[in-house]
């Protein structure tokens, strides 16, 4: 749910935007052991996570050399308290790698019908200024599938280290996507939504997509 909605327009401004505090994604490995099973059974059974799923994810070529330690299906839980999702990531630290997704702005929001399906991560490659994300926000909010773009950085946590830095931590769009298709359709959406971004000079590359198969919470 989007709260505090700001709509700006006119030539400078035609982004909407709202400032979340403390808010965002954490996408953990599933990996049917017990530190991942004991981290599924806390997250149920608090507040501090609005909603949680099952997930399974495709990272592109061009992220993964920077997480070789990836994995094919994740938790992702929508967090609206930072501290206690980051204690809990230290605490459960895994040999994959997990992944924070800190949200700054709402580029923008609305209410879809059907119910969030698909959650697709991208990296800016060059700069990060007001301009460039109401160019951004004008693009994606043409897409009426997408129900919420955010811009956030990211926080990895892993108890193997990466062989790769990856440097676009602080430069990243997600959008939450609603769609009656399948997740190879929904992703070509996702797709010609990038390629949408490109064409106005900028460069929006994808980091991974996650599939929702199932809401746990």
């Amino acid at each position: 749910m989007c709260l505090n909605v700001k709509y700006f327009f006119g030539d400078k401004e035609s982004m909407l935007k709202t400032v979340q505090v403390n808010t965002g994604y954490a996408c953990v490995p599933y990996l049917h052991n017990y530190d991942s099973a004991r981290l599924k059974d806390v997250w149920m059974n608090t507040d501090d996570i609005d909603s949680m799923y099952f997930t399974a994810a495709t990272f592109s070529d061009e992220s993964k050399p920077y997480f070789s330690s990836h994995v094919n299906h994740y938790l992702l839980a929508k967090y609206v308290n930072g501290k206690r999702v980051q204690r809990d990531m230290e605490r459960f630290s895994q040999d994959k790698a997990s992944f924070v997704l800190r949200t700054r702005d709402d580029l923008f929001c609305r209410e879809l019908v059907d119910p969030v399906n698909f959650v697709s991560v991208y990296y800016l490659e060059y700069g990060e200024s007001e301009e460039d994300m109401r160019e951004v926000a004008k693009q994606v909010v043409r897409r009426d599938q997408v129900g919420r773009a955010v811009w956030g950085s990211m926080q990895l946590y892993c108890a193997t280290p990466q062989k790769f830095q990856f440097p676009y931590s602080d430069n990243l769009i997600t959008l939450e996507v609603s769609s009656k298709k399948g997740p190879r359709s929904v992703k070509k959406y996702c797709e010609k939504t990038r390629r949408d971004v490109c064409q106005k000079g900028i460069r929006m590359s994808n980091l991974f997509s996650l599939s929702l198969l199932e809401r746990l919470k």
